[in-house]
């Protein structure tokens, strides 16, 4: 990391240790949001049905405001002294985004999105507490992404419970 010549804040000297630590749980939320963006668009294409296109086209909205969490994250890494990961760097975890076996099976699909916003739900929530009192930039920021995946999520619980009242989840 550069040195900061800044003399209050997360950018001063003395917050080296803190800039670090906060750098590298960006990098881990610049990283889920790029592999949401990614099985995003493969559950957006490979569904089949009639009952599948209002997911179809939930998700293709999601893709853009996820890309933009991603270059989010990009930028604050880069503003406190960090080094935006390149694509080697990159390991997938969410195996419940995988593409369900049968193509009309959209319930694995609603409940793989339901599980990939409440991770980050739960993961940005660490990001704010672990900001508070250190980087009210990052904290400000991170609410407001937080904001966005609190509703993506309420939004698919309510195609679950429809699905399910239906039976068919």
């Amino acid at each position: 990391m550069a040195v900061s010549s800044a003399q209050h804040g997360i950018l001063a000297p003395d917050k080296s240790a803190d800039r670090e630590r906060i750098v590298e749980m960006l990098k881990k939320a610049y990283w889920m949001e790029m592999e949401t963006v990614m099985s995003y668009v493969a559950n957006s294409t490979n569904p089949d049905g009639v009952r599948a296109q209002e997911i179809i086209e939930s998700l293709r909205g999601d893709i853009q405001e996820e890309l933009g969490h991603a270059q989010q994250f990009a930028t604050r890494i880069k503003e406190l002294y960090g080094v935006v990961p390149g694509s080697l760097e990159f390991t997938a975890e969410h195996t419940y985004l995988q593409p369900p076996k049968q193509q009309t099976d959209i319930v694995h699909v609603v409940k793989g999105v339901i599980e990939a916003e409440s991770g980050a739900i739960d993961y940005y929530n660490q990001i704010i507490e672990a900001t508070e009192e250190v980087d009210p930039v990052t904290n400000d920021m991170v609410i407001a992404i937080l904001r966005d995946e609190e509703g993506h999520r309420r939004l698919f619980e309510g195609f679950l419970r429809e699905y399910e009242a239906e039976g068919r989840a």
